[in-house]
């Protein structure tokens, strides 16, 4: 397993497209030991060697490869045209979606089960790759059939689940949503506008519930309770204490999504390093 330190970057794999060679570099020089690639990538990953190329120690991971729109046979190749180029610095995350985007999403359980064993067929070793996991079959599956966990959108207190589920060993890198403002009616907003997509969607309600939120506060908008847990706002120091708190849980490490613009992303960053223990130059 890459050792990817504590903290990472999460943003949609577009997104990283749009960086310069230098503002990753900036990242990398910041301390953060991953950038987390969300979205569902074509199974060609053509870009990924882009943002390697551009960088001399950062990881880059799938934040994730949907199983339902990339063949595993292709990712595979991907992952071994990849670790060829950059040996040991690509982590495959892989994960199956939600029902109501993919027409042809059934038994998903199953069709992960499928997926890992052709990714075995075709040599991805199981500590290069872990899975998007929310519920107790999935996280227990991540852990027996790859490196670890990927939950999104989750608490602390989902972290801590998770540890008790898939055991000491296995890697757990929950993402956690930020916006850097005191304003809390503002954050709030921007928070809304992120979640808005995921407050219909079946895996994240059921997972949100088991936490203890209500149907009030799943609801659109979302309650501010909902919000405030899964967006993390204030200060920078403010929001380093909730992040640091996936790691107290038993994370290992933490993808941070900052929402923002890429032009802002850098400074973000970099007004977080502090307060989150990074050091320039490498991880903390």
């Amino acid at each position: 397993m890459p050792d990817l330190g504590r903290f990472g970057v999460f943003a949609h794999y577009a997104q990283w497209q749009q960086l310069s060679p230098e503002q990753l570099r900036d990242i990398e020089a910041l301390g953060y030991g991953a950038i987390w690639a969300g979205g569902s990538p074509a199974a060609e990953l053509p870009w990924v060697e882009t943002l390697l190329g551009a960088t001399d120690t950062l990881q880059v991971a799938t934040g994730i490869v949907n199983i339902w729109t990339a063949e595993a046979g292709p990712v595979a190749e991907s992952f071994h045209r990849i670790d060829e180029a950059y040996p040991g610095r690509f982590l495959l995350g892989i994960g199956v979606g939600h029902p109501e985007a993919h027409t042809e999403y059934k038994k998903p359980y199953d069709a992960l089960t499928e997926y890992l064993d052709e990714l075995d067929g075709h040599g991805v070793p199981q500590d290069r790759r872990v899975v998007a996991a929310l519920g107790p079959r999935v996280l227990r599956l991540s852990a027996r059939r790859s490196a670890g966990a990927h939950p999104y959108l989750t608490t602390p207190e989902h972290t801590a689940h998770a540890r008790e589920l898939i055991g000491p060993e296995a890697f757990l890198a929950p993402e956690h949503k930020v916006v850097l403002s005191t304003d809390s009616e503002k954050a709030r907003a921007v928070g809304r506008k992120a979640l808005d997509v995921y407050l219909n969607l079946t895996n994240y309600l059921n997972s949100w519930k088991r936490l203890g939120f209500s149907d009030e506060d799943v609801a659109r908008p979302g309650s501010d309770r909902l919000v405030d847990a899964l967006v993390a706002h204030g200060s920078a120091d403010e929001i380093a204490v909730r992040l640091i708190e996936h790691l107290e849980a038993g994370a290992d490490h933490v993808p941070v999504q900052v929402l923002t613009s890429p032009d802002k992303l850098v400074p973000a960053l970099a007004e977080l390093a502090g307060p989150l223990g990074l050091t320039e130059g490498g991880t903390a």
